[in-house]
């Protein structure tokens, strides 16, 4: 009896702790583009998919679950799996390998994924199956949703989370760089993990107009597809700071910065240049073309997929300033 009640406790918490998590987002005004995704906030349950995480201690990270004897530990967990922050779920030797983005930073890119009813969305990163239930749950089907991972371990638990909060949207362990041809042609392509440049296979994926948001350098880009070998688009204004893309090649190193002025060092803006040009601009010419622009904010900058090149650009595609992606 006392178990159960417990539960029931647990679960009218987690009602008021996701009501209070909704009206966080909606003041934050992350889905203003897009209220309809109020709705799916208020009825996925969020705690279903995360059932441990991991918070950052002095000399490491502490488990906290939702299965501890501890009625306290498991009050912390369930108000902690509703907070408008990210969650480590998976460690590898110490290492951060998945996580359960902020919630008011998915709420902001499913609003701008544009979604409409009927469109057939693939998710890049299955993550905990939380944004994929999102999806579901907003499209009213479950067959229009693909979610596609590198790792059995991820899209197995992904599978669990989704099944136990009613959700079954088609999960698939593939390569996510290599999109998920049989079940195409998609209208949205989202991904929730960082890219060094777009893949040829989603744009072969889509259907011409489709829309693709994508972390890329520390931006979200949102491109349109105008057929299989083009696709074009801007920054949104956000950071945006994700877990590379598994199997998406190395990491590239820092780039120098010394002799360099701290207020640049420091800036986002700058550091975000210097992640959209790296291997083609040097920070000491990033650093005078950044102050030479006016310090360009994010929307200033796009990306195109044209025939077999791919490049960033500033203010124009065809402009004076442009730089080659990685293929």
């Amino acid at each position: 009896m006392g178990a159960h009640v417990l539960d029931k406790d647990l679960d009218d918490l987690a009602a008021s702790a996701r009501a209070a998590l909704v009206r966080e987002i909606d003041a934050s005004g992350a889905w203003a583009a897009d209220p309809v995704w109020r709705e799916a906030f208020e009825a996925v349950p969020r705690h279903l998919f995360v059932p441990y995480y991991y918070v950052g201690v002095v000399g490491g990270y502490e488990r906290r679950w939702g299965e501890s004897p501890d009625a306290r530990t498991r009050e912390r967990w369930l108000r902690g799996a509703y907070a408008d922050t990210p969650l480590a779920t998976r460690l590898r030797d110490g290492e951060l390998v998945s996580s359960s983005s902020q919630p008011s930073l998915m709420a902001m890119m499913l609003a701008e994924l544009r979604v409409t009813d009927g469109d057939r969305v693939l998710e890049i990163g299955a993550g905990t199956g939380y944004n994929a239930a999102l999806l579901a749950h907003r499209l009213g089907d479950d067959d229009l949703v693909t979610t596609v991972d590198l790792e059995p371990e991820i899209t197995e638990a992904a599978r669990q989370h989704l099944a136990a909060a009613g959700y079954h949207p088609v999960v698939v362990t593939a390569d996510g760089a290599r999109g998920v041809p049989e079940r195409a042609p998609f209208d949205r392509v989202i991904a929730t993990c960082a890219l060094p440049s777009i893949p040829r296979a989603w744009l072969a994926q889509c259907r011409p107009g489709a829309r693709i948001l994508t972390p890329l350098g520390t931006g979200l880009v949102a491109l349109t597809v105008r057929d299989a070998g083009h696709a074009e688009g801007r920054f949104l204004h956000t950071p945006a700071y994700f877990v590379p893309l598994r199997g998406g090649g190395p990491e590239p190193e820092p780039a120098p910065l010394g002799g360099l002025p701290r207020r640049a060092r420091d800036d986002e803006l700058f550091r975000f240049l210097l992640a959209l040009t790296r291997g083609s601009l040097d920070p000491q010419a990033a650093y005078l073309l950044w102050e030479r622009e006016g310090q360009p904010q994010r929307e200033r900058y796009g990306i195109t997929v044209r025939g077999e090149r791919e490049w960033a650009w500033l203010d124009d595609p065809d402009g004076p300033y442009t730089w080659p992606l990685p293929a």
